[in-house]
């Protein structure tokens, strides 16, 4: 029975990962599930699952072969009067089912339909954090590690022994021979950390649609990612004229009025990666997204500069993805390509609207760095 039980849960499983694989160019177009995303797993509306059955017709309906009938005439299901939409229905509606899936299980899905190759780390990226891994039982050491438990039973061994156990009046005194300790010892464990560095344009010209479709494919950029690295961390980055650091509420809920000068972004990412995160030993994602639109043609140079000579060699990958607004001129990431296009190191992606997002994150991710 229990056999039984498993097997039927894992062809659910299928099941359940068959739907999501099927509708998840759909899954990725939409935000609304994003908000229903918990710790390590997130809900995702399917078509509900039922299982076939016989249904019976209705009562006033003969059976099959019965009734009048022309030869050649088509069957069909029974005719129900049309409502005249003011009353209630009675007819059955649609139904979606809401499975948690956890974000491990969503990424294997996004690996597989985009045939995303895994990233190749750096060779020498590994960091060593130690572990405190509790290994036996000790009758020394500190009082925070003491074991109530094993206490409280080698003293009741210790009183049925001595025969001073009163079954009718249970009271057990641990003395200081009956203290059990946890014991431990120190593992080394090696951790491949990485860091995505999230910059976006904030002026006037990105309005609450291109900040939905940074806000939807980050979402599936992250869940990749923590899929390849245990350890990862995200900052956030937003300017117009001026940059600064800003937490994740705040760098999807911020919109400028000024003008747009993407040096300011790329200064304020390159001293964070020099100050914080090594390339000896970080995997270092930066992704900036914008319209296109910069103040000057000196700007744009000066990031190009910024790009090969401070950014680039320090980090996994560059990616810039340019969000179609109806107020840039898209001129920047023509400008990118003709300067760094072909930089083993570097993704772009046009973003026309948020049909776009699938596609884009193939663009970003597809290259496996």
């Amino acid at each position: 029975m229990t056999l039984k039980i498993h097997q039927d849960h894992s062809r659910f499983k299928q099941i359940v990962r068959g739907k999501i694989k099927a509708n998840l160019r759909k899954y990725v177009q939409k935000g609304e599930m994003i908000g229903k995303k918990g710790k390590d797993a997130i809900s995702i509306p399917i078509p509900f699952i039922d299982i076939p059955r016989f249904k019976y017709g209705h009562k006033e309906q003969g059976g099959v072969g019965q009734g009048d009938g022309e030869v050649g005439q088509q069957l069909g299901p029974g005719a129900v009067e049309p409502g005249d939409g003011h009353q209630a229905g009675q007819g059955e509606g649609d139904h979606a089912l809401e499975v948690d899936v956890t974000l491990e299980e969503l990424a294997q899905i996004l690996g597989e339909e985009l045939q995303l190759p895994h990233i190749e780390r750096r060779q020498n990226e590994k960091i060593i954090t130690q572990k405190i891994r509790y290994t036996g039982i000790n009758t020394t050491g500190p009082e925070s590690l003491r074991h109530f438990k094993r206490t409280f039973k080698q003293a009741l061994r210790r009183q049925i022994a001595a025969g001073t156990y009163d079954a009718a009046r249970p009271v057990i005194i641990p003395t200081r021979e009956d203290r059990r300790y946890r014991s431990y010892k120190l593992q080394d464990l090696p951790e491949t950390n990485a860091v995505i560095i999230y910059m976006m344009d904030v002026s006037g010209s990105m309005g609450d649609e291109q900040k939905e479709i940074v806000r939807i494919e980050s979402f599936w950029l992250d869940t990749w990612l923590r899929h390849q690295y245990k350890g990862l961390e995200a900052r956030y980055i937003i300017h117009d004229a001026v940059a600064r650091e800003v937490d994740r509420d705040t760098f999807f809920h911020t919109r400028e009025s000024g003008g747009t000068m993407i040096s300011s972004a790329y200064k304020l990412c390159r001293d964070i990666i020099l100050a914080d995160y090594p390339k000896s030993a970080w995997n270092v994602y930066p992704f900036h997204f914008s319209d296109g639109d910069n103040w000057s043609a000196d700007d744009t140079r000066q990031c190009i500069e910024m790009l090969r000579n401070d950014v680039l060699p320090n980090v996994n990958q560059f990616a810039y993805g340019q969000v179609e607004s109806p107020y840039g001129s898209g001129q920047f990431i023509k400008d990118l390509r003709e300067a760094v296009g072909d930089t083993p190191n570097v993704a772009l992606s046009e973003i026309a609207d948020k049909d776009a997002i699938y596609a884009s994150i193939k663009d970003f991710l597809g290259k496996g760095r």
